[in-house]
Formats: C-alpha cells, structure tokens, sequence
C-alpha cells in the first residue's frame, strides 16, 4: 500500500504550491538548481535540467517535424514554457494532481503566448487522461517520487511514448548506507514531502526494462546542487527551536522534510539522478535537429 494516496498529494501541492513559488529562489520554476559545468547564474541553474531535456530533443529523428513533449507531473508549467519558448518546433502536454497548480499553469501559458502549443491538463500520470497523443518524448522532474506505484508509472508511459521515444527521470534516488541515522532522516524527508518511492537505481533499471525500456544514461546531478544555503540554515535553526512535533506536520511538514533532504544529499544518503531511458520499439534515423543544443552534455556519464 502506498503510504500517500494520490487525494493527499494533490492537497500537500494545492497547499503550499504558493509558498513555493513565493519562497523559492527559481522564480516560476519550483524544482532545484543545478549549478553543472559552465553555469554562472541563478536563472540557468535553474533551467539547467531542462537544458539538459532539450538537448535530448534535439536528438530526436529529423522526420518528427513537431516533437511532442509531456511533462509527467508539470507543476505551475515552468519547464513546458521554457522548453518551448526554447524550440519553436514542439508542442507540450502537462500533466498535475492539483487543481491548484493547473489552473496557474495555465495563466502562465496564456501570458507567455503559447495556448497554441502548450496544455496543463489535471490527472494523474499513473492513470493518464483519455485521448493523450503519443509523446516523442517525456519526463519527469522530481514528480516521480511521488507516484504510488513505479511499475504503474513506467506501464503507463509505454503505453505513451512511441516506439523510440525517450523518458527522462530527474529526482531523488536512494544510496548504499549502513547509518542508522540515515533511516531516521529518510524518515523525516519522505513524510514530509509526501514521497511514496524511494528506490535505488538498480530497482528503477529494473522496473523500467520489465516493461520494455532501455536504460541509456544516468547522471548525477548531486555534485552541482547547492546545499546548506543562508535559508537553509535558517530552517535548520528554526527547526531545531521549535521542534517536529507530529501535530505540526501538516502546516511544516515541507520545511521539515526539506532540511532532512538537505542532510541526506550531504551525507550521501540520497543522490540526485538524471536517468534516461528509451522505449523499445524502432527509431527512425538519429539525425540532429537545426536550432539550440545538438552537444553531448559535459557531465553527461552512463553509469
């Protein structure tokens, strides 16, 4: 059984998606920032990973005039609008639990001119709506930690991407460790942050070629996060003075679970992937396309 059903996720985003937005140092984007090789600023940090998925779609065949691209849990639509503002070509199709989220998302798109190309649709990337087309490729950026169940998940995206078509996994995987410490705060980060997989990434190669993928790369991202930030000091301190008490897990249950994050990234308990995976099937000829990207990123690694 999952320990977070999906009504539980939608209201921890509906919740507190302002306060990220709000607090978050990543503007409209609420993921993590990337500081990889050659960033210098805030802005491309946090557009980093997506930088990293559109050169993935530069990749794609010649012969898909108009890629199609899904976010698999898309938040308030930052990623699809910088994908596609970033190559012209592409249509993109949201997917998010929270009413909440989609209805911002779809102000965003509005305002960025982009309703002929981009949809925020309210669902569940674990039961996709009906009538979804078939992506070239699709991704997940710290979404997939959230879904109840990853052989679902990994079903549900055969039956989306096309033969050849690429999955992208950006989030949280478990690491090797004997410390028992290390059990108390994945404890504390899974509860708050409502995390129902947890794996490693021997199980996600796993489950996914159990169902018809291939794993192609995976990166880790760990080394270029930025951690023990003024703010995240300031939680920790906080924290620390007002204590976890479990009464207080609905209102601060993001903040606790965050500070466990942080601690174990630093620990390396929990490592930061970038994992990338195809679709069985055949692909047609691997020509790139014209436009932005086409380089094989520098901290690019098949692990």
């Amino acid at each position: 059984m999952p320990r977070f059903s999906p009504a539980e996720i939608r209201r921890y985003y509906d919740r507190h998606t302002a306060a990220f937005v709000a607090l978050g140092e990543g503007g409209s984007a609420i993921h993590r920032a990337v500081w990889g090789p050659g960033v210098r600023r805030s802005v491309d940090a946090f557009h980093y990973v997506e930088d990293q998925i559109a050169e993935r779609i530069q990749r794609l065949p010649l012969e898909i005039e108009t890629p199609h691209v899904v976010d698999l849990g898309c938040g308030i639509g930052a990623s699809l609008c910088h994908l596609a503002r970033l190559l012209p070509a592409i249509r993109g199709t949201g997917i998010t639990l929270s009413p909440v989220q989609a209805r911002v998302a779809g102000e965003a798109i509005k305002q960025a001119g982009l309703p002929e190309r981009v949809v925020c649709l309210e669902g569940d990337y674990c039961s996709l709506p009906a009538g979804l087309q078939p992506a070239d490729l699709a991704y997940a950026i710290e979404s997939f930690v959230h879904g109840p169940d990853p052989a679902r998940f990994f079903e549900q995206c055969r039956q989306l991407i096309r033969p050849g078509g690429l999955l992208v996994i950006c989030d949280d995987f478990k690491r090797p460790t004997k410390d028992r410490a290390a059990l108390r705060a994945i404890e504390r980060f899974t509860r708050g942050w409502h995390i129902n997989t947890l794996i490693d990434r021997g199980e996600l190669q796993a489950i996914a070629r159990a169902v018809g993928f291939t794993h192609e790369s995976t990166t880790d991202f760990s080394p270029y996060l930025e951690l023990n930030r003024p703010r995240d000091r300031a939680i920790r301190l906080l924290i620390a003075l007002a204590g976890w008490a479990p009464v207080h897990w609905s209102r601060f249950g993001h903040l606790t679970g965050g500070n466990a994050l942080q601690q174990c990234l630093e620990r390396g308990w929990i490592g930061y992937d970038f994992a990338v995976f195809r679709r069985a099937g055949e692909a047609g000829p691997n020509r790139l396309r014209q436009g932005y990207g086409g380089q094989e990123s520098p901290v690019d690694m098949v692990l």
